[in-house]
């Protein structure tokens, strides 16, 4: 008989990734009606869509359980592990579960819609009516992360099993057939290098080339500048 036991399921790039845009995601949002902190909400939107472009890659290339063939996806799958939480006896996966499957790929969905029209809203291309669409995106965003962080603390009952814990350690149980993920430190380095040159000005913002006529440059990279308004 096998016996669970603890794995690396979790690698760094992919637990990087998922804290670094939860911070973006929640910070951008938070500041997002105030005119004075634009500069640092548009630097958070280029982070985050700069994490989804890499979690995109990483599903296709990382290890075992980031990849995006991992995820169970059938619809059988989910009603299947859905009735067994509601039986009391949860599916045990070792990465994944199917309806955490469809969650990552909603939010990686609209994080990706969410940077688009924010863009297009702040170099003014497109009507306007894509800025209520930005909004309504970013309330939907907020309400799925809510369902989520509420799913995560009652499979971590459930499963009895730390799921928050897990994704910072990078450690679960799985059974010995589980090949258990590389560490990939050298991708998560260069993932965290990437950010950090994002956010201080080596990696420029190519942001204004139709709204450079009314933001001052400071706005784009600075912190509590004041954008003007249209006349």
């Amino acid at each position: 008989m096998t016996h669970p036991r603890d794995i690396l399921v979790w690698d760094v790039p992919t637990r990087i990734f998922h804290w670094l845009l939860a911070a973006s995601f929640a910070a951008a949002y938070a500041i997002g009606e105030s005119e004075s902190w634009r500069g640092l909400h548009l630097l958070l939107g280029y982070t985050a869509g700069g994490l989804v472009a890499f979690r995109l890659l990483w599903g296709l290339i990382g290890t075992r359980y980031a990849r995006f063939s991992s995820l169970p996806l059938h619809p059988q799958a989910v009603i299947r592990y859905l009735r067994s939480l509601r039986s009391g006896s949860p599916e045990h996966h070792a990465g994944h579960n199917p309806a955490g499957s469809w969650a990552i790929l909603a939010i990686l969905s609209l994080v990706s819609a969410i940077v688009v029209t924010g863009w297009a809203v702040y170099a003014k291309v497109g009507p306007k009516w894509l800025e209520d669409v930005h909004g309504a995106l970013s309330n939907v965003a907020v309400a799925l992360v809510v369902v989520h962080v509420a799913a995560v603390f009652i499979s971590s009952r459930l499963h009895r099993e730390n799921l928050v814990r897990a994704m910072v350690t990078g450690f679960k149980r799985g059974a010995s057939w589980d090949v258990p993920a590389e560490a990939s430190w050298p991708v998560g380095v260069l993932l965290m290098g990437a950010v950090t040159a994002l956010w201080t000005g080596l990696i420029p913002l190519a942001v204004e080339s139709t709204a450079a006529t009314d933001t001052p440059p400071a706005a784009a990279s600075g912190f509590g500048t004041e954008r003007k308004q249209d006349d």
